[in-house]
């Protein structure tokens, strides 16, 4: 399985949604949390510059987006292959 990190902030319920499904999937992720900026933010804006919202998933080199692009791969059913890298 590659590696997940998520960058999430304290209290979004789309952060949660999405650790949710991860989660679910039986898939290990790195969260960080980005709620008072700092060097987690910025390492987002690095590796995701037009990015303003939380959350920010990255699946291996793939950038996946948020939480609503997340369930559209699980609808789609591209998820899975995702995950199994």
């Amino acid at each position: 399985m590659p590696k997940i990190d998520i960058y999430t902030k304290f209290g979004c319920g789309y952060c949660s949604r999405a650790k949710a499904l991860l989660t679910q999937k039986g898939a290990e992720f790195e969260e960080f949390d980005v709620t008072l900026g700092g060097e987690n933010r910025a390492k987002m804006l690095e590796r995701a510059p037009d990015a303003r919202t939380v959350p920010q998933i990255f699946i291996g080199d793939t950038h996946v987006g948020g939480s609503d692009e997340l369930a559209a791969l699980e609808n789609a059913g591209r998820l899975d292959a995702l995950l199994a890298g």
